[in-house]
């Protein structure tokens, strides 16, 4: 995907669109699983302005544009993603990790403080790392990210004096071991050209399934769209993802269903309406199928 409008692309503050209990937050922490939970695990391209992001995946296997070029990668991996950098991914159902959110002008601060440690160029380029290619001697760094990252996670879900300090103390620590990390290590290359295709076909494929599930497009537009044959979509999506390009769009309803039925107090018959179901039976059929549950009982369990 190559994007010449940058303003078109989506900016996302992790701060208010996600956990607004502290929207403007310089650092901000949260599990892989549930932030793909609430976006969804095919999530298209976005930015975050004015924040350094880092994804640190422990299990699973993601395909990911960053800027334009694609990768697909196994975990254990490090993706590193500049203020403004555009990405996009589609993961696996059991990935999961850490994602690490931080407000640029502290970043900078904290390395502006180590003054030629690092080279000018560190922070400017996106990073994306499978851990096992590192060399043998980072593997200490990569531990002790990790150990960060978790301390993180059990501070952000604790409020305790000198909360903030400790939580912005920690993303030091994580932020330094990453850049020794990014020093060693070497990005991996893209996809070769005929997988890159695939992934970008696909990866589009997502953004517009992102613009229309709502609308219920038959296969045949999406290719349409994408100028493929329905069959060749359908092939990419079973080879890229593991399923179908009809599961791909289900999920898609299914999950923004399953956000809307746990975020929000709007009735089930018209959120079934605003999911593009003309019938409430038929999206309560719909979900009960994929979830096991009536939406109103997935709802009173909390989303369980």
């Amino acid at each position: 995907m190559t994007h010449q409008n940058t303003q078109a692309i989506p900016d996302i503050h992790i701060g208010r669109v996600y956990d607004r209990r502290d929207p403007e937050c310089e650092i901000h922490y949260e599990t892989f699983a549930r932030l793909a939970d609430f976006f969804g695990r095919n999530t298209p391209v976005h930015r975050h302005y004015c924040f350094f992001q880092l994804h640190v995946l422990e299990r699973g296997a993601i395909n990911l544009d960053l800027d334009g070029q694609v990768y697909r990668g196994q975990a254990p991996l490090l993706i590193f993603t500049p203020p403004t950098v555009a990405h996009a991914f589609y993961s696996e159902e059991d990935t999961d990790g850490h994602v690490l959110t931080v407000r640029q002008e502290v970043v900078r601060n904290w390395f502006r403080a180590m003054p030629g440690q690092w080279p000018d160029s560190l922070l400017r380029s996106g990073g994306f790392f499978e851990i096992a290619a590192l060399p043998a001697e980072c593997q200490p760094d990569y531990r002790a990210l990790i150990q960060a990252l978790s301390l993180l996670q059990a501070e952000v879900e604790r409020s305790a004096p000198g909360r903030s300090a400790l939580l912005l103390a920690l993303g030091e620590c994580a932020f330094i071991h990453l850049g020794r990390l990014l020093l060693a290590g070497q990005p991996l290359q893209g996809l070769r050209p005929e997988r890159s295709e695939d992934l970008r076909v696909f990866m589009q494929f997502c953004d517009l399934v992102e613009a229309h599930f709502r609308d219920h497009w038959t296969l045949s537009a999406y290719a349409g769209e994408l100028a493929v044959t329905e069959a060749r979509l359908n092939d990419i999506c079973r080879r890229v993802a593991g399923r179908p390009s009809k599961e791909v769009v289900h999920e898609r309803v299914l999950q923004e269903a399953c956000r809307m039925l746990r975020f929000s107090a709007v009735p089930v018959s018209e959120i079934g309406y605003q999911l593009g179901f003309a019938d409430p039976a038929y999206f309560s059929r719909f979900f009960t199928r994929r979830t096991g549950l009536p939406p109103s009982q997935y709802r009173q369990e909390g989303g369980r």
